[in-house]
């Protein structure tokens, strides 16, 4: 097991907020994909590394006290200023963390959810 995270799905109520919050404050364009059950707008990523997706179904609603996932940043002050511009909100860090291990904040989301950053050191 190369990683312990194989795939994550961040909550979201609204895709189209969701996606138009998400594509400026990571610099990325998601890929919207519909199931029978669900509508997904899948992160970049390249197999065997982990992935995920915004997901919009039935009985899952965004919540801040959620699990907690962290998503990459080269620049994570630079990234908080994009999520404040998005209409998201820092609420907590940046901390550096000991040993060599980076920075870390966490933001809530346009949808109300609490995700992590981490910036390698």
């Amino acid at each position: 097991m190369n990683n312990v995270i194989n795939w994550f799905e961040i909550p979201v109520a609204q895709m189209d907020r969701a996606i138009a919050f998400y594509e400026p404050v990571m610099q990325v364009s998601l890929r919207r994909e519909n199931m029978d059950c669900a509508e997904l707008a899948v992160f970049p990523h390249q197999d065997p590394a982990p992935g995920g997706a915004l997901a919009k179904f039935d009985g899952i609603t965004p919540s801040a006290q959620g699990a907690i996932i962290y998503l990459h940043t080269d620049n994570l002050v630079a990234t908080l200023e994009r999520v404040a511009t998005a209409g998201g909100q820092c609420v907590f860090g940046p901390l550096e963390l000991g040993q060599d291990i980076g920075t870390i904040a966490l933001f809530t989301d346009s949808e109300g959810n609490r995700v992590g950053l981490h910036q390698p050191a």
